[in-house]
């Protein structure tokens, strides 16, 4: 199959024409307030997790590196999301705690992009959250050296069979590797999709947390 058959064509003149303007979509001057009504639209079209979220790091030779997580709580504080803190992200968060992340929205025709400092979230927060998955994820949170060489497929389903026959019919507790890391965004910037390719695009800035935000227009 050729690129021209894998990629499609740039929209005709009527298909850009066709795109409905959505109208007045920044509707609130906080932009924590703003994304949570975003998230919460997008959770009545998205078909899949429109909590996932595009996290970008940087390695130690400072060539970016992205995968997709998601996100399990919003505040005023900042987005957090959990993972192994022994995988690439968690080593990389460790050498350089800054990080971007991206929503898109396809369903909905908008974006937010999100960039900040990182910092670990509490044991406490930690252990709450961990106890609400369910248990067979917990047992994969031991069972699974995320991001590192696996010696056959079959390695992690013995992994796994191991720590169940471990724990039994006990509590799973959080493994010392598992934990959450929470952005805490000095950037937000808001996209929307508008006819002809002439995108909304506002961002809010400021300078640290305790900072208040101002706002600006962008060209799209």
């Amino acid at each position: 199959m050729t690129a021209d058959e894998l990629i499609p064509p740039s929209p005709s003149e009527e298909a850009y024409s066709a795109d409905e303007d959505q109208g007045e979509v920044f509707t609130d001057d906080d932009p924590v307030a703003l994304f949570s009504d975003w998230l919460a639209l997008a959770k009545t079209t998205e078909p899949n997790d429109p909590n996932a979220m595009a996290l970008a790091t940087v390695d130690a030779d400072g060539l970016p590196d992205v995968r997709m997580v998601l996100l399990k709580d919003v505040d005023a504080a900042g987005l957090t999301f959990y993972t192994n803190t022994e995988s690439a992200k968690g080593e990389q968060l460790a050498a350089n705690s800054k990080a971007a992340i991206c929503f898109h929205w396809k369903t909905i025709r908008r974006q937010v992009r999100f960039r900040g400092a990182v910092a670990p979230v509490s044991d406490e927060a930690a252990d709450a959250y961990f106890k609400t998955r369910a248990r067979s994820a917990r047992i994969g949170a031991w069972a699974s050296a995320q991001s590192r060489p696996m010696a056959g497929k079959l390695a992690l389903a013995k992994e796994v069979a191991i720590k169940a026959a471990q724990f039994g019919l006990g509590e799973v507790p959080r493994p010392p590797h598992w934990s959450g890391y929470r952005i805490v965004p000095t950037q937000i910037e808001f996209w929307v999709n508008r006819p002809f390719r002439l995108h909304d695009r506002l961002q809010f800035k400021r300078k640290n947390a305790q900072s208040e935000w101002t706002t600006e227009k962008l060209y799209p």
